[in-house]
């Protein structure tokens, strides 16, 4: 209990010092849907809803761009994507390491 407790406050103080990348990451994101949300003429909550499907990789396939600029700024939005989420990942890592060192 006492590795998982200093693991979750080690992780959510990375994510607080890290915050203002990670907000800008997912600022670029949301307006890139939006940007590809209007091109493609789609609401703004499906634009939303793509963009963040498409930057965390699933692509459920229901929403696809069909205009060559739409393709390359999703090509960017899963970079960016994928950026955040190593980040995240290296945050997460960080804290189990310094965690399981503390008490094993």
């Amino acid at each position: 209990m006492e590795v998982t407790a200093e693991f979750l406050r080690l992780f959510l103080r990375g994510l607080y010092f890290i915050s203002p990348l990670l907000l800008i990451l997912l600022l670029i994101i949301v307006l890139i849907g939006q940007i590809v949300g209007r091109h493609e003429a789609w609401s703004k909550f499906d634009a939303f809803y793509w963009s963040f499907i498409t930057a965390i990789t699933v692509g459920y396939g229901d929403f696809h761009p069909r205009k060559r600029l739409s393709k390359g700024l999703a090509i960017l939005t899963a970079l960016v994507g994928i950026i955040f989420t190593g980040i995240v990942v290296a945050v997460a890592l960080h804290a189990a390491q310094t965690s399981f060192r503390k008490y094993i």
